[in-house]
């Protein structure tokens, strides 16, 4: 009686210790949310000599120079009135670390050139 007692009580636990490892199976760790790293950036371009900078709302970038955004340069030149303007993009980029770390932490790499608008007339003078 003792034998027959301690084997289904061995069988018992061995049941339940079981079902405990078939619900750790079957309950797949949540899939980690990485960021997309190619974003839509809204904000004002000013290209350099060899360098290039867009600034936002909550940012401010390095550009990556290369043969897309070239192509931007020479939009923006047909739109700037002097050197120093900054003209409104949106473009589709890429957001990676700087690998040279001067300047920027972080530089884009410009995917799509989204949308290239006038400047605005905003005069620095005051009048009295």
């Amino acid at each position: 009686m003792k034998r027959l007692l301690v084997l289904l009580l061995s069988i018992a636990f061995l049941s339940a210790c079981q079902d405990e490892d078939r619900k750790d199976l079957m309950t797949q760790p949540e899939a980690e949310k990485i960021p997309d790293s190619i974003q839509v950036l809204k904000g004002e371009i000013i290209f350099g000599t060899q360098s290039a900078v867009i600034r936002g709302e909550d940012f401010v970038y390095g550009v990556t120079i290369d043969s897309i955004s070239e192509i931007l340069s020479g939009k923006v030149d047909s739109l700037k009135k002097d050197d120093f303007d900054m003209v409104p993009v949106t473009v589709k980029a890429k957001i990676i670390p700087n690998p040279a770390r001067d300047g920027w932490e972080e530089i884009i790499e410009i995917r799509e050139i989204i949308e290239v608008s006038k400047t605005e007339n905003v005069s620095d003078t005051i009048e009295e």
